[in-house]
């Protein structure tokens, strides 16, 4: 299992990104589009949750779909719900960690994640807690990123020097093994690979920082990067280089699980 980044950091970065998020949000929100579409038809929630939900941007997607619900959206980082609260969407914002939710059990119909369970350690206490505050019959439906995401940055990296630059994420099996020993029925599961272009390395890394996700991870070097392994970096990655651009890989994980309902 990979070491991910301390909470407290993936908080702080977040909402320093708050401001310029949906600047840069294209693909996270092409992503939280395709997995509302693979919602089930039927559904119609009395109350749903918006866990780790950013600006909001999708918070107000499930306020306009389910115009009935309740709607509640989670956010580890205090900044970003500043920035969502504002907009509406949700009755409610609440700060809290998604693998200790403060809510009471069988409490939600639908759980909405979109990229966000990537950055928690523990995604079996995720899952057991969506098991928990899910009444049944209820959906968890998420998005999040596994190992290849951002490879070719990983891979030039690694050309230059023996540092971890890159955030590391889950193998797509863990997911598949965590997901299915989760007590929920997982009605689907799949890793899409969506790839990116960008004009050069300080385009990329710019939005990386902009989006509030650049190398979060332990084990980074610290101080400011020299130019000369800046140099070594930019040659190694032009090496990749493709008639569109400088191409950057994300491997999304889309999965749809379902709590049993009780005979």
């Amino acid at each position: 299992m990979p070491e991910l980044p301390d909470k407290r950091q993936v908080a702080a970065s977040f909402s320093r990104a708050a401001a310029s998020y949906d600047s840069v949000a294209a693909l996270q929100r092409e992503v939280g589009h395709q997995l509302l579409a693979q919602l089930p038809q039927r559904l119609a929630p009395r109350r749903w949750l918006d866990l780790g939900c950013g600006t909001g941007y999708f918070s107000r997607e499930l306020g306009r779909r389910f115009e009935r619900a309740e709607g509640l959206a989670l956010d580890i980082a205090e900044g970003m719900l500043r920035h969502a609260r504002p907009q509406g969407g949700a009755a409610h914002f609440i700060a809290a960690d998604a693998e200790q939710l403060p809510l009471g059990d069988a409490c939600c119909d639908l759980i909405f994640s979109s990229l966000a369970l990537q950055w928690c350690s523990d995604f079996q206490a995720v899952l057991g807690e969506a098991r928990r505050v899910l009444r049944p019959g209820g959906v968890l439906a998420f998005s999040s990123l596994c190992v290849g995401t951002l490879q070719e940055l990983r891979d030039s990296w690694q050309a230059v020097d023996g540092f971890v630059h890159v955030n590391r994420f889950r193998s797509l099996e863990t997911y598949q093994a965590l997901c299915a020993a989760s007590d929920l029925q997982v009605l689907g599961l799949q890793c899409l690979p969506r790839q990116l272009h960008f004009a050069d390395l300080r385009s990329l890394s710019g939005e990386l920082k902009a989006l509030g996700a650049h190398n979060l991870n332990p084990g980074r070097p610290d101080g400011l990067t020299g130019r000369a392994r800046l140099r070594a970096l930019i040659a190694a990655y032009e090496r990749l280089r493709e008639p569109q651009g400088l191409p950057c890989t994300y491997q999304v994980v889309y999965g749809v699980l379902q709590k049993a309902v009780v005979q």
